[in-house]
Parts: C-alpha cells; structure tokens; sequence
C-alpha cells in the first residue's frame, strides 16, 4: 500500500510520541521496520517533500544510445528531411552499421522539433489479401493516372507493378488512354523481366479495373497471345489495386511539387521518382526492404545483415554500460 507524504509523516510522529518501543508499535500499524526507517532517513535528509513517492528510474539505462550516435541520426535527418523516422532507422542501420529503433529516431526527433503531424487521414485496411502472392511475376497490377503538362494538357502513366514486391516492372507516359498503350506498357514490362522468352504457362496474370481500355478486345486478344490470364477489380473497388494506387499516390506527392512545361521534363521527373521507388524507398510492408530487394532475391540476406548489426550493436551499448558502471 502506497502512503501519501502526509501521512509518512504522521505515521512517523505516532511511533516518536508512542510510549512502546518502536518494534511493538510498527507492529500494531502495520508497517515494517525496514520501510519506517527508510522514510525516517528521507525525512531528516530531505524534509516533507523527500516522503513523497517518486517512480522508479534506473541510474543508467544500459541500452540508451550514445551521444555520438544520437548527433549522427539528427544530422541524417536533417540531411534527407523527406524520410520518416522509419525510414531514417532503417537507412541509417543499412548506411552505419549501428542499430537503432524506429522508436528512437522518432523520440529524437521530436525533443529537436523535428516532427510534424501528417496533413491526411490514416484508413485501416486488412493486413493482406486473402490469397496474398508468394513470390514475383505470378501477379501484376496496371493501371493509369493522370499528369499535367502546362500548355500540352493531360498526359497518363501507364505502369505495370509486379503485385509480390511492389517493384515499377515498366512504365510509359501517353497522351491517350487506349488498349494500345496499355499493350504497349506490358510488352515493355515483359522484356524488362525477360518473361518475353519465357514459356506461356509462366507468364503473370493481370490485374486491371474496369476502364475501356481494359475491357477492350484488342487487349483480350492480345493477351490470348502472350498466354495472360485476366483479372479485373469489382467496381466501384478500388481497393482491389490497391499497391497500384498506393504507388500513384506516392508519385504525385513527389511529382506534383513542380509544373511541368515540356512532356520530356515530366518524363525525367517519373524516371527518377521510379528509379528512388524502386532501389531506395524503404516499404514498411515489405519489412523495410526497397521494391527492388525483394524483385532481385537480396531482400533475405539483407534482413540477416540487420539482425547481426543490431545483435552487434545491442551486445556493445551492454558492455559499455556495466564498464561504466564497475
């Protein structure tokens, strides 16, 4: 039981001012002698405020970050302001072999007043699909959006993603929305995975919605050819492509920073955003691999790697701690 100061302090008064010995007197109020005395010595070193109950602190945590360290992750921060404190863990334990937590950067950061609140709204979705992919080129995911050219008009982005790794297999930017850009898209993404020389039976299904050009026959009978299964979203679900929508969202609150006055500006500009996407955003989905880890098979070795550094990492913040601490 938990005793205010006040009353620490009454209970002391009591025992000095009782005429039995001390021992008999605990005995009656119910206290231990070890705790009465302890809050006697804290009353003579410290006076009324000293009785008061405190939470339990450890005089050093063993396994806090070093001021070295911490300097470091505030400067890489600073340094690439467009990552999140997830994203600035995991770079910073793949660039510096030290190991620290999404939760500390984020506690750093915010004693700088480096964080800020989100400017959207966080939706919760199921963790995956039913019958979720288990490895690269069984599904892809295509679909376009829309990208504004000043004094040129609209221009879409057609992309194919490869639904198990979240990887760009191919893109292309067109000023129509016709099956023959969508055939187009997915000839080049055939080639780019070298699915074009493989047999029929291994080639990937398709996973579209429901727009004319996806309904069209000229892309049914194209995909007869190439040995492409077909799958289109329920409508009125986007959801169902999901990964292919995530993606438009990230590259337009990139792309979308600046106006474009020439088709081949806008074209560089998906061009560098697709090579970042790719190789170096980290996706929390994928256990904070890049699209590209995981397309090229080094996503597992890259996961061993992490878990040496941070085994690594954790063992020396101990031995510095007990070092201290003899």
């Amino acid at each position: 039981m938990r005793y205010p100061a006040s009353e620490k302090l009454e209970i002391i008064r009591t025992v000095e001012s009782s005429p039995l010995p001390v021992r008999r007197t605990l005995a009656q109020i119910g206290i231990p002698k070890s705790t009465f005395y302890a809050w006697l010595d804290r009353y003579v070193m410290g006076g009324l405020d000293a009785l008061a109950d405190c939470k339990p602190r450890p005089e050093r945590i063993w396994n806090r970050i070093g001021d070295e360290v911490r300097q470091k992750v505030i400067v890489f921060a600073l340094d690439q302001p467009e990552l999140s404190p997830r994203e600035i863990a995991v770079a910073f334990t793949d660039r510096e072999r030290t190991y620290v937590s999404e939760a500390s950067v984020y506690r750093l950061l915010r004693a700088e007043g480096l964080i800020t609140s989100p400017a959207f709204i966080v939706m919760k979705a199921a963790d995956r699909f039913a019958n979720p992919t288990t490895a690269i080129n069984q599904l892809w995911q295509t679909d376009f959006t829309y990208l504004k050219v000043i004094g040129w008009g609209w221009y879409y982005l057609s992309t194919v993603l490869d639904d198990f790794s979240r990887y760009i297999v191919a893109y292309k930017l067109c000023s129509t929305m016709a099956a023959a850009d969508v055939t187009a898209t997915l000839g080049l993404a055939l080639q780019a995975s070298g699915l074009d020389e493989a047999p029929l039976d291994q080639r990937p299904r398709l996973l579209s919605d429901n727009g004319p050009s996806y309904v069209a026959s000229e892309l049914a009978d194209w995909l007869d050819q190439q040995g492409m299964r077909h799958t289109r979203g329920k409508p009125y679900h986007p959801m169902t492509q999901g990964k292919i929508e995530r993606w438009h969202l990230s590259l337009k609150s990139r792309i979308l920073l600046e106006n474009y006055y020439l088709p081949g500006d806008l074209e560089r500009a998906v061009a560098d955003f697709v090579e970042h996407y790719n190789h170096c955003r980290y996706h929390e989905s994928l256990d904070n691999l890049t699209p590209a880890d995981v397309y090229f098979g080094r996503g597992q070795r890259i996961l061993n790697t992490r878990r040496q550094v941070k085994r690594k990492t954790i063992a020396e913040r101990r031995k510095l701690h007990f070092a201290q601490a003899a």
